[in-house]
């Protein structure tokens, strides 16, 4: 079940299954609440996103998505996998063992039959002048973009792809896996221009169609349902032909359409990329963060488009991103339409694009009558929730004067607004397993975590570790992350090095630890730090020395043996000079 495991958590955001649990406030990367296992009132109840894990300070209780849930509801790993996968939208009867092996053999499948349709499609255009003078006259695509983008043509007759591929070698259930048949097994596209939908390294998994002849009975767009290979919430159309133009820019373009992306490319304007419509998630992002952190939003300025621009600022916010707007004049509705009527327009709009927040709020603005009460109060309420989202207090105070400008209104009500007036909106949170609800006993050897938590940020304090036994410290954990930092310290650990994976989520959690508490130290204050508490867990030790030698002590007297007493006596008395000394 491990495929599945990972499926699952790669569907989630662990921010937001815990957060139907435990209000979260973001910290940084990271998110801080009040503990669901305990009753403190301090937040100590941390989750990062970055390393998919949580961790509750005051109970000492830690994992990933899935133990939160085992330990919230009170039930068993596959209670807590059936439970995400349902909420994931997972099929776990997909991936026992042949199972997986099966899913994989279909994947290699389907991307076969797209390849062969790709060619398919592509030889119809050519043999179709009716296709070609759509294509080339009307749409006015140049031949290079159609080689670039693999765009075909489907035939109008209704099982002309069917028949090819079943010649091929394709049975009923692989095609209809492919998502190129209907439910009755015939051809799904028809009288279409055919543009192929590609992963990041090319393949095709999907495709999209655009009718020739407008048909009012017909959508002007069909797109490939959801299959093995093609999720829309996931897919970033134009991603293998852009990804290079996107580096060597240092930002991207999303638009609606796909062929607002094709229009694009053909002018040389290529780090341009669309998602299935406004309906952009965290994963879009994420694929494109790892090519730049400035994203440029081309949606439109409607309805649609404000609802998406709002949902797109947390999103942005939580992977790090520098979201922007690209406005087009009046007279283009896309950016299609748009280069149509100037290439240079297109560029300049782009150029032009100014932060999300700026953009939301002026839409706002234009919106309300701002003269009114009624008005200022939609305004501000709206514009505020906005301003909610953002994680820098700095960014908060900017835009708090400039809705204070728009409105008219005090920057001292609107800042008690922003930090009191969503009180009531505050979510009913779901109820925690009263199993889990238990006191917990403190760790007496905690420190012990805080010591090798300030050390893997800190290569200066790896030296220190020489100096002390590793059965020192307390737990197979403790023990295999302080025996690394003897045998291999020297280097920063940002990541759960090889030789400790065994110890994955001790070490993140470390992490974890140290961004929260110590990242912001000087690197003398952390060596100090450090020291303090070796020192803490060398006499720590001495003190168990000692008891363990007190009770062999006195096991030897009652058994009359002056030797052994003697001997363990010598131990005993050097051992407290130690402690007392503090060497």
């Amino acid at each position: 079940m491990q495929d599945a495991k990972e499926e699952v958590r790669a569907r989630l955001n662990i921010e937001d299954v815990i957060g139907e649990y435990v209000q979260l406030k973001r910290a940084g990367r990271n998110f801080k609440g009040l503990s669901p296992f305990s009753s403190e009132k301090t937040p100590s109840f941390i989750v990062s996103p970055d390393k998919h894990i949580w961790h509750d300070f005051s109970s000492n209780k830690g994992g990933d998505i899935f133990t939160f849930i085992m330990e919230v509801e009170g039930i068993d790993f596959r209670a807590s996998l059936e439970h995400l996968a349902r909420k994931a939208g997972v099929d776990l009867t997909m991936y026992d063992t042949k199972g997986s092996q099966e899913i994989a053999k279909q994947k290699k499948r389907i991307l076969l039959a797209h390849e062969l349709a790709v060619n398919y499609y592509q030889q119809s255009l050519i043999k179709n002048q009716h296709a070609i003078d759509y294509v080339f006259k009307k749409r006015k695509l140049s031949k290079e973009i159609v080689k670039s983008f693999k765009i075909g043509y489907a035939p109008t007759s209704g099982n002309a792809l069917t028949q090819f591929l079943s010649k091929k070698g394709f049975t009923p259930s692989e095609l209809s896996q492919s998502g190129l048949v209907n439910r009755f097994g015939s051809d799904l596209f028809r009288g279409r221009m055919m543009v192929p939908l590609m992963d990041g390294i090319g393949q095709v998994i999907g495709f999209t169609g655009r009718i020739i002849i407008d048909d009012e009975k017909a959508p002007k767009y069909l797109n490939t349902s959801q299959t093995l290979l093609y999720d829309k919430s996931r897919h970033v159309f134009g991603l293998s032909q852009a990804k290079e133009s996107i580096r060597n820019s240092d930002y991207a373009v999303i638009v609606e359409g796909n062929l607002d992306v094709i229009s694009s490319h053909q002018i040389g304007v290529s780090q341009v990329v669309a998602t299935a419509g406004t309906a952009m998630t965290e994963h879009h992002l994420k694929a494109l963060v790892r090519l730049s952190n400035k994203i440029k939003l081309a949606f439109d300025g409607d309805k649609a488009g404000l609802a998406a621009t709002e949902r797109a600022i947390p999103i942005a916010q939580s992977v790090e991103v520098e979201l922007s707007i690209v406005s087009l004049p009046d007279s283009a509705k896309d950016p299609d339409e748009l280069i149509q009527q100037d290439p240079k327009l297109w560029q300049k709009a782009i150029d032009e694009a100014e932060p999300a927040v700026d953009w939301i709020i002026k839409q706002y603005a234009n919106r309300e009558d701002l003269n009114t009460a009624a008005g200022k109060r939609k305004f501000t309420t709206a514009a505020l929730n906005v301003v909610r989202m953002l994680s820098n207090l700095v960014e908060q105070d900017y835009y708090i004067s400039e809705i204070a400008r728009y409105s008219d209104s005090s920057i001292e009500a609107l800042d008690f607004r922003l930090k009191y007036g969503d009180d009531e909106a505050k979510k009913r949170l779901r109820g925690v397993s009263s199993q889990s609800k238990k006191i917990v006993a403190k760790d007496a050897d905690s420190y012990q975590d805080d010591l090798l938590s300030v050390a893997l940020i800190d290569d200066m304090t790896h030296d220190l570790f020489r100096s002390v036994e590793v059965e020192a410290f307390v737990g197979e954990d403790r023990q295999a992350v302080a025996r690394y930092l003897m045998e291999h310290g020297g280097e920063q650990i940002k990541e759960t090095p090889a030789q400790l994976q065994n110890n994955d989520y001790y070490v993140k959690m470390l992490l974890l630890k140290a961004d929260i508490r110590y990242a912001d130290w000087s690197n003398q204050d952390r060596y100090f730090e450090a020291a303090r508490l070796l020192r803490q867990v060398v006499n720590e030790n001495k003190k168990k020395q000692k008891d363990i030698l007190t009770e062999q002590l006195r096991d030897a007297e009652t058994l009359g043996d002056d030797v052994k007493s003697n001997e363990i006596r010598e131990l005993l008395n050097k051992l407290i000079k130690e402690i007392q000394s503090g060497r």
